[in-house]
């Protein structure tokens, strides 16, 4: 695949359509009208960091119809290089959709539709933009993309090609629902983290990969793993970053919930504007802290990732009130 190597950020993953209810405390039997939206975890980080100003490209696969179509359009629109967004051709796996549920504050069932096998799990090393990898400021993975074949082998691939350099990022996402035994998680994650410098995930997630659900103990776990950089959202409690040299906690930032699905994405979204920025562990944790809050607030995921300027705002407002 021809390659233009130059961007920012390179997120590698899970892409599709969000079908999200527009009646909420009911569930799904009982919804009426519905609105959709480009989703995957790969992909929102990838509008998310767009967002903030950042080249952006996203290296996914879609199914051969109209969804797809959708995907490489709507991704495009939202400021994403869709050049390395696939197409399975021919009588393929569907563009993959999930719906959700929503009970706020807290309550939010995600169900989805991948299969027989979602076009993302299909990618092989020759989708691969290699050289966009290599040079790309920051690449993002997630844990989803090992849960199977040809997409495990693939994402090695990537991080062989890559080298380990700075900022290489495993977002720890596990979905226990695409995994047949989460012992295979475990020991796939473990593998991974040879391979990366930034690890992001929750406290389950952290189990997952480290063993740990004290957040001290996962972020001290995984920095031995030759990290240079463990984030653990702790929920409620807010964020812990570690370095090996700096270890910053940050209390979440209040907000009416109305959709807690894509917070973490913007999250990251805000992390790789952090790290391109070179602020310090403080002010890029704090930041990104608010972008996830404030995609909390909406309804949406790709097209609720703040600004720049808007999480700024959220910051400088809480500041006054301090």
């Amino acid at each position: 695949m021809a390659a233009q190597p130059g961007h920012d950020l390179v997120s590698m993953g899970r892409t599709g359509v969000d079908v999200y209810p527009l009646e909420h405390g009911v569930g799904l039997e009982d919804v009426r009208t519905f609105q959709k939206f480009l989703g995957g975890s790969a992909t929102n980080v990838a509008v998310a960091a767009a967002r903030h100003g950042h080249t952006v490209a996203l290296v996914t696969k879609v199914g051969h119809d109209p969804f797809g179509r959708y995907v490489r359009r709507e991704s495009a629109r939202l400021g994403v290089d869709p050049q390395y967004i696939s197409v399975i051709e021919g009588a393929g796996p569907p563009t993959p959709v999930a719906f959700c549920e929503v009970f706020p504050p807290d309550d939010f069932p995600l169900h989805f539709y991948r299969y027989p096998a979602a076009p993302d799990l299909l990618l092989t090393p020759d989708d691969l933009p290699l050289d966009d990898i290599r040079g790309a400021r920051v690449f993002w993975a997630t844990v989803t993309g090992l849960s199977q074949e040809p997409s495990r082998g693939t994402h090695f691939a990537a991080w062989e090609a890559r080298g380990r350099r700075a900022h290489t990022i495993l977002d720890l996402d596990y979905r226990p629902m695409f995994w047949a035994d989460p012992a295979d998680a475990s020991e796939q994650v473990g593998k991974a983290l040879e391979h990366v410098t930034v690890a992001v995930g929750n406290r389950e997630e952290c189990e997952v990969a480290v063993g740990e659900t004290d957040p001290h103990r996962a972020a001290d776990a995984l920095l031995d793993r030759g990290l240079d950089l463990a984030v653990v959202k702790q929920g409620p409690k807010g964020v812990l970053a570690a370095t090996r040299d700096e270890r910053v906690e940050v209390a979440p930032f209040p907000v009416r919930v109305v959709n807690g699905l894509g917070a973490g994405d913007a999250f990251g979204g805000a992390l790789v504007h952090g790290l391109l920025a070179d602020w310090d562990l403080r002010r890029t944790i704090e930041f990104a802290n608010v972008a996830g809050a404030l995609v909390a607030s909406r309804l949406e995921c790709s097209t609720a990732m703040p600004t720049t300027y808007e999480v700024e705002a959220a910051l400088t407002e809480r500041g006054s009130a301090r």
